[in-house]
Formats: C-alpha cells, structure tokens, sequence
C-alpha cells in the first residue's frame, strides 16, 4: 500500500479482515456502510469457500447492501491471451464461473440470504445492466481515444498475465492487447458501481491494490471514479 493512504479502519463486525480505504473519499463512501461489491476473480486460489464465506460474513454484517463481483464472461479473454482457443476458452471460463459462484451461493444462503443469485454481479447480471453498459462505453472509447489511458489499462493486464505466465515470461504485445479486454469490462465496477448498483455509495473490496488503481482513485488519470465510489483494501 502507498504510504500516503488513511489509515486502516477495524471491521466493523469484528470480522478477520483489516479494511483500509484508499484515499480521503474512499473513506467517506466506507463510512456511510451504504453498499460493498466484493471481487472474487476466477481463477484465483485465494478465494477458498472458507475465505468467500468470511468475505460474506463480514459484508453483511457491515453494509446495507451488498454485491460479489465475479468477471466470469470476462475471463473468455485472459484464457485466449493465455493460449486457448476461442471455443476451450468459452468452455473453461462458463466452468470456473459456475464454481465460484456456486461457493457465493452457499455462503450467502449460509448467512441466512433467501436469494443469493440477486447478489451477484456476474457476466449475465451486467449484461442487461445498463448502468454497467453505459460506463463500459465510456470506458472503451477512452481506451480508443486516449493513449495515456490505453497504455495505462495494457500495463493493469499486465500485471494480470504476468502471474499466469512461466517465471520471467513477459506478455506479448498481442496477447495485451486481447487481455486488456478483460481488464476494460472490470472498470466500470471500479468507477461507477453506485450508479451500476442503484446505490448513493459503495466501496469495492479486494485483497490487492495495482497500481492502475492507486492511480484512478488518486486522481492521475483521464478517468475518474464517480461520486460515492471508493475503494477498500481488505488485509
């Protein structure tokens, strides 16, 4: 974490997790325990059904609403970048999308949600979101506009690649540029999830901050995260 971050604040649910807003205006959106949209990312073993059913424990016990980010479809991208034919990639992402959803699941029903599906934003959710569709756009046409930007969003795909890829493999040019597709259909989540959510605040939680992000909330790029949007970094 940069030092100029504020600091941490406890959980306030007296859960094991050390919540650390990212900037000033992260910390107004956390205080107001408006919303939370939780990143669990496919493909990644951090998320364990144990860690997820804690995430879930304490979101609902801190926030009003709550939502899980899972960039299932998304995923189609990182898995061509990686090698896989459009078809397996499909296959392999529809998989391991059910699978972390279907960990979601149990640990909302296990905390007593009567529709947990209602709580996921996944590939299909956002598809006929159009809040989401609406930012996605914006987001894309920076990215074609903007070289700064768009350079920006190849380099957070890279960070993303270079933990799939054999020790001192660096990602290719063409494999960024079918990557950061991935990365593109992220963003809006980032910037915009209150308005996505329906909500006037929320933070998006993550066990990680890139520096792509440290950048957007701190200002140092073209765009900007929206009003009532933050960010916690979950320790």
């Amino acid at each position: 974490m940069p030092s100029s971050s504020p600091p941490a604040l406890p959980a306030p649910s007296g859960g094991p997790f050390h919540a650390v807003p990212l900037t000033d205006r992260c910390r107004i959106a956390f205080a107001t325990r408006a919303h939370v949209c939780v990143g669990v990312s496919p493909f990644n073993s951090h998320f364990s059904a144990e860690r997820i059913a804690a995430l879930a424990r304490w979101a609902l016990g801190s926030f009003d609403r709550v939502h899980f980010f899972v960039p299932d479809t998304a995923a189609v991208h990182t898995l061509q970048a990686l090698g896989y034919a459009t078809e397996r990639a499909a296959w392999k992402a529809r998989r391991q999308g059910q699978y972390v959803r279907n960990k979601i699941t149990r640990a909302l029903a296990a905390a007593g949600i009567g529709e947990p599906g209602a709580h996921i934003l996944d590939g299909q959710a956002l598809a006929v979101n159009s809040a989401y569709g609406q930012v996605l756009e914006e987001v894309e046409d920076r990215y074609r506009r903007d070289t700064v930007f768009a350079r920006a969003c190849l380099g957070a795909s890279a960070w993303t690649l270079e933990r799939r890829l054999p020790p001192g493999q660096a990602p290719t040019q063409e494999q960024l540029r079918c990557a950061v597709r991935y990365f593109l259909a992220e963003l809006p989540l980032f910037l915009d999830t209150p308005r996505i959510a329906g909500v006037t605040a929320s933070v998006f939680c993550y066990h990680q901050v890139p520096a792509f992000l440290d950048d957007l909330f701190h200002h140092r790029l073209a765009l900007r995260p929206g009003d009532g949007q933050g960010y916690l970094h979950l320790a």
